[in-house]
């Protein structure tokens, strides 16, 4: 359903009434083409009904191909043992990682500062499904593992995770030097609208390659369910909003923003700092 003129007058109208701040708001998103007639602006594609596309294929085939399998670890620890957990678990995340007869590579371990607290994320890379439960099955018979497990249970509150795979139209993390902070940005679609996101993503990922900052873009296959996860890397919270807000200068990243906004049930933001056995720094 288009806006037509004295709908788009009308909302104008009760913005800013309601709240003079936005004008600005409404003069952006609902100005005049040249000849007149309403300009559409990312508010009002908002507000278009947009009816969800049927899926024709697996998620799997039509968005990720790739043969690489990701294991998110969420892991949330006691807040007086943070210091015990990071020592305690970069000895294990480096044996399993150093290991060649081990079939999954650490990809990434965090640790929050802003967002959740106290909260541990490990991101490792398996090639393909045979691996994760050959990998399973060696922890099980691991002495050292199952040593490392019982003392690291008395550290966390609770812990989880996520079998996930990647966006193939996500680029390539390029090597970065150390010192950034990481950001995961975590999103809760609502079902049946996992294609027409990656579609709009597929388009729109251009507009957010500027510095080299997208790292992962990661959908979930076991787990909680149509859930997306964007890793991007800045060197600081500074540099993270120079880089967001310079990407609303770019034609077309209004469009994206407009088109998956109402696809998401919620979502959720953490700043992350790489411990220091992460590969990713």
């Amino acid at each position: 359903m288009a806006l037509n003129s004295a709908l788009i007058r009308s909302i104008r109208s009760y913005f800013v009434k309601t709240n003079p701040a936005c004008s600005i708001i409404a003069s952006r998103n609902f100005a005049s083409g040249s000849d007149g007639s309403p300009k559409e602006g990312w508010l009002s594609k908002l507000l278009h009904v947009k009816r969800v596309e049927p899926a024709t294929e697996s998620h799997s085939r039509a968005l990720a191909n790739k043969q690489v399998v990701y294991e998110m670890q969420v892991h949330n620890i006691k807040p007086d043992r943070m210091g015990d957990y990071i020592k305690l678990s970069e000895h294990h995340l480096r044996r399993v990682h150093d290991n060649p007869n081990m079939p999954c590579k650490l990809f990434g371990s965090w640790s929050t500062a802003f967002g959740p607290q106290d909260q541990a994320v490990h991101i490792w890379a398996y090639d393909g499904y045979k691996s994760v439960k050959e990998m399973s099955e060696l922890l099980w018979k691991d002495e050292e593992y199952l040593d490392y497990k019982k003392q690291r249970g008395s550290m966390l509150i609770n812990r989880s995770n996520q079998l996930l795979l990647p966006f193939n139209f996500w680029p390539e993390p390029e090597i970065h030097s150390p010192g950034n902070l990481y950001e995961l940005r975590s999103y809760y679609l609502r079902p049946g609208t996992l294609i027409e996101w990656g579609n709009n993503w597929a388009r729109g990922i251009k507009y957010r390659q500027s510095q080299n900052e997208a790292i992962a873009g990661l959908f979930a296959q076991i787990g909680e369910l149509y859930v997306v996860h964007h890793l991007w890397a800045y060197k600081d919270l500074e540099s993270r909003r120079q880089i967001r807000e310079s990407a609303w200068q770019k034609p077309g990243w209004d469009d994206l923003v407009a088109y998956t906004v109402p696809l998401i049930r919620k979502m959720d933001s953490k700043i992350m700092i790489p411990i220091p056995c992460s590969p990713l720094q």
